[in-house]
């Protein structure tokens, strides 16, 4: 097997267990609803948004696969969340139209861009491009939860759901692997089959 032959199942795999950390989605989502309840204040943005993302921050570092540093990316993930949270929440007056979750979910995704882009470690090839795109993946995000949720986005949540996070993960693990590349702790050498 040669090297670029075992590169792709290390994407799969990585691409994999990055997209599986949409689940911390609705946990984070559950956390910072139980911290601070609807987003209908500027207290219950911030800390809601801190909360959700400090919980949001820990599960991608975790799901990472050791590419993000939990002691940067987790306060980087909850200041960027709690702050465009609480921007987005404002700018749309706290309503949950389909339009208004995209907005707010477009602003949330500003703050939270450049603050997780700032927290990637040196290596990161573009990293600007992150903070570029989050904003268009947080919207996505809020626009396919609110199509296909079940109950209603009245409720003010902090996050978008299950699936939004599904769709968001997926999105922002092929951008993740272009931009920092999963490499293991031990580099096995290549091995060249002959015959």
């Amino acid at each position: 097997m040669t090297r670029s032959a075992a590169a792709h199942p290390t994407f799969l795999r990585t691409w994999l267990v990055w997209t599986a950390g949409f689940l911390v989605f609705p946990v984070a989502g559950l956390a910072g609803t139980a911290a601070a309840g609807r987003v209908d204040s500027p207290v219950a943005a911030l800390l809601g948004g801190l909360v959700a993302g400090s919980v949001l921050g820990a599960g991608q570092a975790l799901v990472s696969r050791r590419r993000l540093d939990p002691r940067w990316w987790i306060p980087a993930t909850a200041v960027g969340m709690s702050i465009g949270l609480l921007l987005g929440a404002l700018t749309v007056s706290y309503r949950t139209s389909l339009t208004e979750l995209a907005v707010m979910g477009a602003i949330t995704g500003i703050t939270l861009g450049v603050a997780q882009a700032v927290a990637l470690p040196r290596r990161t090839r573009a990293r600007w491009a992150w903070a570029a795109l989050m904003p268009a993946l947080w919207s996505l995000g809020w626009v396919v939860s609110t199509l296909v949720l079940t109950t209603s986005v009245d409720a003010q949540f902090t996050i978008f759901g299950a699936s939004g996070a599904l769709t968001f993960t997926a999105l922002s693990g092929l951008l993740l692997h272009r931009l920092l590349v999963y490499r293991p702790a031990v580099q096995p050498a290549a091995v060249e089959v002959t015959r």
